[in-house]
């Protein structure tokens, strides 16, 4: 019997293993002032993504719960897509903001700029798109909407590592570009997030940000500190940090697989509605849309394929249900399914995933 196909898999290989056994035999694992593996991780992240500075965190939910604490929401409303994970929406919550939700471009489902127009009041502080699967949204319509309503940009690019926007890597762009490094990313840690910074006084907040992200402490002078704000334990560990430094040595190796693997699908797979080809998305996710999503889950994992449905829009959930009118995103998230991208995917894999899914929806 064939092994199933997994809808993650993380891509390692010695190094990741090297590396690990160092840290171990180093006795240094963790580190709140963020030194060595975790410092050299963020040097690293700010270089890949040409941005101004970058803090380190441990997930893709603290990234955007320091970015939020970082522009000063509370009493706000900040403008973002229902349709992705919960933890966006949350991290405005947590942060004393209120969710305004809009909808997507029905394309690429991303956040639809037109939505957010249509939404801003006088309470907007903020817009927070979601480069939703990896495809960019469309971030020149967005700037210049954050630009001409004095508007701060927080990206959530938790599915974005090493995807472009007009040439320049997600991450160089927003005021604040949150990631995740969750072990089913494209690069891939135990638990891990980033924040790219983009202002002008990024050396102030990276300082800020630097003590959030260790229980508010600062102004450390050997075993001396002071804590001038309420902070909280998101510091990163070190054996996070150096297998993240192993997968941003090859995480365009393993983008460049999956375009091939979304490229086939988008050739070979003769369903009218998926998310397009397009050679700047490094594809997180690869989905498309079923008319009978049970069913066709059901089937694809009775053939060892495993699928998953990202997402049910955060509108929709008992905690968030509002007056919403989303009917883009209502209608998709009735349909949408995830299928295998990832990496390690054989060819053979490929081909297998293919023809049930055609056979499926033919």
């Amino acid at each position: 019997m064939s092994k199933p196909i997994k809808l993650f898999d993380p891509k390692i290989d010695n190094s990741e293993k090297r590396i690990i056994n160092k840290v171990l035999q180093s006795h240094l694992w963790a580190s709140g002032s963020g030194t060595n593996y975790v410092q050299q991780f963020e040097n690293e992240f700010s270089r890949y993504t040409n941005s101004d500075d970058c803090v380190s965190v441990n997930s893709g939910t603290a990234a955007l719960n320091l970015a939020l604490s970082a522009a000063k929401i509370k009493n706000t409303e900040v403008i973002l897509p229902s349709l992705t994970f919960v933890s966006t929406a949350n991290a405005v919550m947590i942060n004393g903001g209120k969710p305004i939700f809009a909808d997507v471009d029905p394309t690429n489902l991303c956040i639809d700029p037109q939505s957010i127009k249509k939404l801003i009041t006088k309470k907007t502080s903020t817009i927070l798109p979601v480069h939703f699967a990896g495809m960019p949204c469309g971030l020149n319509e967005i700037t210049n909407i954050c630009k001409e309503k004095n508007l701060t940009l927080v990206e959530d690019a938790a599915h974005a590592v090493g995807s472009k926007y007009e040439n320049k890597r997600i991450g160089g762009h927003g005021d604040f570009v949150c990631f995740s490094f969750h072990p089913v990313k494209n690069l891939a840690m135990p638990t891990g997030g980033i924040i790219s910074i983009n202002h002008k006084n990024h050396k102030k907040i990276s300082k800020y940000l630097k003590a959030m992200r260790w229980c508010g402490i600062t102004d450390r002078k050997g075993p001396f500190y002071d804590v001038k704000e309420l902070g909280n334990n998101y510091y990163m560990n070190e054996f996070s940090a150096a297998i993240g430094l192993m997968q941003l040595k090859k995480v365009n190796m393993m983008n460049d697989r999956r375009q091939e693997i979304a490229k086939r699908y988008d050739t070979e797979i003769t369903i009218e509605k998926k998310i397009p080809f397009r050679k700047y998305c490094s594809y997180h996710i690869y989905w498309i849309l079923v008319k009978n999503r049970n069913r066709f889950m059901k089937i694809m994992a009775e053939n060892g394929v495993e699928t998953g449905v990202h997402y049910r829009p955060v509108h929709n959930f008992t905690f968030y249900k509002n007056s919403s009118r989303l009917p883009i995103t209502d209608k998709i998230s009735k349909q949408i399914v995830s299928i295998p991208v990832h990496s390690n995917l054989s060819d053979g894999e490929v081909d297998k995933i293919i023809k049930l899914v055609t056979k499926f929806t033919n």
